[in-house]
């Protein structure tokens, strides 16, 4: 009888173990960072990858990404490509949306990533009166592994008026709410909270990153950069969220840890 029992007891570990992985294996953890870097003009794409490397996130959305532009704001970048330069610099992967030609070069977002990209598209957002500049979107779809991929997006809205981003946003629900998988949405809105392009634009969304204040970056005052997840509720679960103080841009960056519960 007692080894019997022991046998038992031993079975009743070996499932509790295998209960346990299963479980853990039905969720994901990403650490996502959103950061405009202001065209490097205040710092270098070494401190840039520095930074990014010792916060170690799984992806990364980037605004204000040059290439090959030669700014004289800006000199000790010209000539570089800031996408291609730190995806090298941190091991991962990248996209790039041009959204204008600049200054002999390219002007517009990025991603960054440890896993592979299935596909991506590029969008222009509408420029309805009072748009100054041409702005994007860039949706890819990430995959996690075989069987689970995520669609992350990244944009940098008009800086001008609040209609006009309204607009924006509204177009960018149109195009993302045709996807199925799980989404994750990070950019410059150049919107406080409390706008309608955030406050009612953007209500089907769960908003994930920290509400500390994002510009600028030597005394902040306002929050206009943003993490958001679709859909709000059941899919995505925040593990933690914070903002960075450091001096690399005009912004300072946003990031959050996030479960993506599979089953």
């Amino acid at each position: 009888m007692k080894k019997t029992f022991n046998f038992r007891i031993y079975i009743l570990i070996i499932f509790s173990f295998l209960a346990i992985n299963l479980l853990a294996q039905d969720k994901v953890q990403l650490k996502v960072l959103c950061y405009n870097l202001r065209f490097g003009e205040l710092a270098s794409l070494e401190e840039f990858a520095d930074f990014i490397k010792k916060e170690n996130p799984d992806i990364v959305a980037l605004q204000e990404v040059d290439v090959n532009t030669s700014r004289t704001r800006a000199p000790h970048q010209n000539g570089k490509n800031f996408i291609s330069e730190l995806a090298f610099r941190t091991g991962m992967l990248s996209l790039y949306a041009r959204t204008i030609d600049y200054a002999g070069g390219y002007y517009g977002i990025g991603i960054l990533s440890k896993y592979p990209f299935s596909q991506s598209q590029r969008l222009f957002l509408p420029m309805p009166d009072g748009a100054k500049e041409r702005r994007a979107l860039l949706i890819s779809e990430v995959e996690l592994s075989d069987e689970e991929s995520i669609t992350f997006a990244c944009t940098h809205l008009d800086y001008t008026t609040s209609d006009v981003r309204k607009t924006q946003v509204d177009f960018i629900n149109q195009q993302l709410m045709k996807i199925k998988t799980p989404m994750i949405l990070c950019g410059d809105f150049n919107a406080r909270p409390d706008s309608d392009e955030i406050a009612n634009g953007m209500k089907n969304w769960m908003q994930v990153s920290s509400p500390d204040h994002t510009i600028p970056a030597n005394n902040p005052k306002s929050k206009i950069d943003y993490i958001f997840c679709y859909p709000s509720s059941n899919v995505w679960k925040i593990v933690n969220s914070y903002t960075p103080v450091t001096q690399l841009s005009d912004h300072l960056p946003i990031i959050t840890t996030l479960v993506l519960e599979t089953n």
